[in-house]
């Protein structure tokens, strides 16, 4: 039975936000909110990419795991990856604040061009 809440200790919560943002500002360029309980990030950047992704997906479905991530790179271009989150409709506030997060920064990176 998934857990409903993250279990990620207080103390680390902190490292991992910056770890979220730290990606996005690296490598984010577009991100979609599909339904309430769906969302997908598009990432680009240099060889790895994927993995770092897969990294911080897993590590982040193992305390919060109602989320599902599918990582995967765009027609076999591994410069381009696409990351689907999905989570309970319970949890769609939680995936909705992950999106408005990384819309955030889209905004900041644009107001810097």
């Amino acid at each position: 039975m998934p857990v409903e809440s993250c279990t990620l200790p207080t103390t680390e919560q902190p490292l991992r936000v910056a770890e979220i943002d730290d990606l996005f500002a690296a490598a984010l360029t577009a991100v979609y909110h599909l339904a309430g309980d769906r969302a997908r990030l598009v990432l680009s950047g240099p060889a790895g990419l994927r993995e770092r992704a897969q990294d911080l997906a897993d590590r982040e479905t193992g305390c919060c795991s109602f989320f599902e991530f599918t990582v995967n790179t765009s027609d076999g271009d591994p410069s381009t990856v696409l990351v689907d989150i999905a989570v309970p409709a319970n949890r769609a506030d939680v995936l909705a604040a992950l999106v408005d997060r990384a819309a955030a920064h889209l905004a900041r990176a644009e107001e810097v061009r």
